[in-house]
């Protein structure tokens, strides 16, 4: 009994041993084959071969990329068609470029023109500035008996109360010659009933001078040029307000039909 337990025994450890080592070499049998499949595989990924279910996908990816591609509307090569057909056109940018540059010149021609414009003005105004002050000469020698008195009052021995005087009467005899100013033109010749017998000649630059209390006109008539110091007149005593004074010449002297102090102006 003793014997055939340990029979029994012994071939069921040789079965175990058999079956282990089995186990093991079918174990390092996968195990092999597991690492030349790992490196087919890498070495199919470095040489670049595919399988055939590897190329099957990339063959789907780009048919999904053309697919992409016509929904866009458009190719590639159709791009770059099309950008040459745009490079060869006029560039669009370019004419409102030229329109702007057009516009810059119009404008800086008007700001030159008004520039000279104004640049003229400034020197008609500065040749007016020179021109200014006339050099008035005195129309008779003699004193001046009366002041120019327009923000003032004087006595008026004639009327016999006090008034403005808006000119200056220059002492004289009569008969004495009455000169012109300053060259200008004969503007009017007028028996007035407060200043007599009176002439008035227009100046350059808005003056006027007045002749006034005359005894004789008779050196010129109305439009007539006349030169500075050139007889006009002749001392009277024709004026009404002034017909009890001592004889002598009403002088007045005007700038844009203002009265002006004839003294500032008799040089």
């Amino acid at each position: 009994m003793r014997r055939n337990f340990r029979k029994n025994s012994n071939y069921v450890d040789s079965k175990v041993i058999t079956f282990s080592v089995l186990g093991v070499l079918l174990l390092a049998t996968v195990v092999f084959g597991i690492l030349m499949y790992g490196k087919n595989v890498d070495e199919n990924v470095r040489s670049g071969q595919l399988n055939a279910e590897q190329i099957a996908s990339l063959t789907e990816k780009n048919q999904e990329s053309e697919s992409a591609s016509s929904k866009i509307g458009k190719s590639i090569e159709e791009a770059e068609k099309e950008e040459k057909i745009e490079e060869n056109k006029t560039p669009t940018a370019q004419i409102p470029v030229n329109n702007q540059v057009e516009e810059e010149k119009q404008v800086n021609k008007i700001e030159d023109a008004s520039i000279n414009k104004n640049g003229a003005t400034a020197a008609k105004q500065a040749t007016k500035e020179v021109k200014k002050e006339l050099a008035f000469q005195k129309p008779v020698e003699g004193e001046i008996m009366r002041q120019f008195a327009k923000d003032s009052l004087v006595y008026s021995e004639t009327l016999s109360e006090w008034v403005t005087h808006l000119g200056i009467d220059i002492k004289a005899d009569k008969t004495t010659v009455v000169n012109s100013a300053e060259e200008g033109k004969i503007k009017s010749i007028k028996n007035d009933p407060r200043y007599g017998l009176t002439i008035v000649v227009s100046h350059q630059d808005g003056f006027e001078t007045v002749y006034a209390n005359l005894l004789s006109a008779e050196f010129v008539k109305e439009g007539d040029k006349v030169k500075k110091g050139q007889a006009i007149g002749t001392v009277g005593n024709s004026g009404g307000f002034e017909s009890m004074d001592e004889p002598h010449l009403h002088f007045e002297v005007l700038k844009d039909s203002t009265q002006v102090d004839p003294s500032v102006y008799i040089k």
